[in-house]
């Protein structure tokens, strides 16, 4: 095919700006992105090939936002907003956050990559370095149990990347899209359902129940974030160890006595 490939050929008869559009559709027919109605943030957006996936997928009461130091063509079947500007500059982020209003995203995508060196190594660091910076802007504009997703290529730093990111959402999954070239080593994170809990798992701490669920748990309420707690009800407080978190709310366990007792009881026990 002269150098052009199966995706190329197909993205110029589709009229999608770029193959990297099919790369998008195939994440989002395997982890559900988009919803009729979202708010999409796209990242590094030129030349708009995610932008055109992303206003298919939310329809016309969808709002799309392209982010991008290089201009964006106007995409003629589509109302797509663009910014042109450095996300990581507080200039861009206020246009941004003027762009959104009140609302938040429902899902942060970036496909930034660096100018490539050739040296794998550091073209690793920068695609991480970049991946970061996306992360940030998520971390500020994404709604509690919205998506992420974002390009990083393959290396040492991926792991620890992949854990940063999988302590703020359900869970995080690493996928090569079929339209990724084959010599490509790109992956792209996709962190679903994120997590905006004022508490980690394991936290131990007293609580006020103030209400009672559908299902007779106890209600307390951390920072706007509900903590669900079996066996209380509304007016006790409570000590409590959280032991399940979920986007908008979790779970945790009351804090057993007996049980706590009778460790520290058995651990004035003499030897022999």
């Amino acid at each position: 095919m002269g150098g052009k490939d199966e995706f190329y050929n197909r993205a110029k008869q589709q009229g999608y700006r770029s193959r990297a559009s099919y790369k998008l559709q195939q994440i989002d027919e395997a982890e559900e992105l988009f919803e009729r109605g979202d708010t999409v943030v796209d990242l590094g957006a030129a030349p708009g090939g995610w932008l055109q996936v992303a206003a298919e997928e939310v329809g016309e009461q969808g709002t799309v936002i392209g982010v991008d130091l290089q201009r964006i063509d106007d995409l003629d079947d589509h109302d797509v907003e663009t910014l042109r500007g450095d996300m990581t500059d507080e200039r861009t982020q206020h246009y941004l956050g003027k762009a959104m209003g009140d609302e938040k995203a429902d899902v942060v995508v970036s496909d930034m990559a660096p100018n490539m060196t050739g040296e794998y190594s550091l073209d690793h660091a920068r695609s991480v370095h970049l991946a970061r910076q996306a992360f940030e802007v998520a971390e500020e504009f994404l709604a509690p149990g919205g998506h992420f997703v974002v390009k990083v290529f393959q290396g040492e730093d991926l792991h620890d990347f992949r854990e940063e990111v999988s302590e703020h959402f359900e869970y995080v999954r690493a996928m090569s899209p079929e339209a990724s070239r084959d010599a490509s080593s790109e992956v792209f994170l996709v962190g679903k359902g994120r997590i905006t809990a004022p508490v980690e798992e394991g936290d131990r701490l007293t609580v006020e129940i103030e209400h009672e669920g559908d299902e007779g748990d106890g209600i307390a309420y951390l920072e706007g974030y509900s903590l669900f707690v079996p066996g209380a009800e509304a007016g006790d407080t409570v000590e409590v160890v959280v032991d399940d978190l979920k986007p908008k709310f979790g779970f945790a366990e009351l804090v057993d006595d007996e049980d706590e007792n009778d460790g520290e009881r058995g651990g004035d026990s003499d030897d022999g």
